[in-house]
């Protein structure tokens, strides 16, 4: 596992860009797995201005999103394929073909989620997978308590989880109580993990996530056993983190980097 120290949210977003960006342009047919919510809304953006100064080509690029709400068709302003068209694919030479998300109207979401998960393993599974992190250590919609051994599945949202997310929607009430969400077992397969944090708020989470022991309550604990996770985090994401860092002791190295 290794830290990325930046200094701010603008700084996470263009070096998470920055190596998107390289691996995209060093791999002929590269499967990104991506995030919604406001953490990646900065790398998103970034990647739409590579995208426009002619820096890189999504041509190539297959992408699998983490999740979608239950009962929201994908031209439901709420919706995460409205998100997601609305803040990166409309912007981008993706091709329509190539971009996956569950499917939160299907009347079969047991069979959706299993072609889910074949149509990653069909594409050759994940390449980098990005992930934000929960107040509650939830990645993905895999909220307290969710296996880890589980692949993509129903799930039942959390009251923190629909009131953090209710922000998104006129009232608490509109927010869903149910989402598809991409296993934490699957999540694991990825080749490589990179997970943003950004604001003092998620300083709590990310100090429990590198940590705490492993435990299903806090499903981020299990990225520490993946062998290839890179956190970029803020200084107000890592506060607490610094507060007990002992380099010689860790399980884990941080480093600092800055925009050129």
């Amino acid at each position: 596992m290794q830290i990325i120290k930046v200094k701010n949210y603008e700084e996470m977003s263009v070096i998470a860009s920055s190596m998107l960006v390289e691996h995209v342009q060093q791999n002929e047919s590269p499967v990104i797995g991506l995030a919604t919510g406001s953490t990646p809304e900065g790398l998103y953006r970034s990647l739409i201005a590579e995208y426009r100064k002619g820096a890189v080509s999504f041509q190539g690029v297959t992408t699998f999103n983490l999740d979608e709400y239950v009962g929201l068709n994908k031209d439901d302003a709420t919706s995460y394929q409205f998100y997601m068209n609305q803040k990166l694919f409309d912007h981008i030479d993706i091709p329509e073909e190539q971009i996956h998300l569950p499917n939160g109207v299907s009347e079969e979401l047991q069979q959706d989620c299993t072609d889910y998960e074949s149509n990653i393993q069909k594409a050759g599974g994940i390449d980098i997978q990005v992930l934000g992190i929960g107040l509650n250590g939830h990645i993905g919609f895999n909220e307290p308590g969710t296996s880890f051994l589980s692949r993509t599945h129903a799930v039942e949202l959390t009251a923190s989880t629909r009131e953090a997310n209710s922000r998104y929607f006129s009232s608490l009430a509109e927010v869903p109580t149910q989402a598809i969400s991409m296993g934490i077992a699957t999540i694991m397969e990825s080749k490589k993990i990179l997970l943003l944090v950004s604001g003092e708020e998620k300083a709590e989470a990310l100090y429990q996530a590198i940590n705490s022991p492993l435990s299903e309550e806090f499903p981020a604990t299990i990225l520490q056993l993946h062998p290839e996770v890179t956190i970029i985090a803020d200084e107000l994401a890592l506060s607490k983190v610094l507060e007990s860092y002992d380099e010689s002791e860790s399980a884990f190295e941080i480093k600092e980097l800055q925009m050129k």
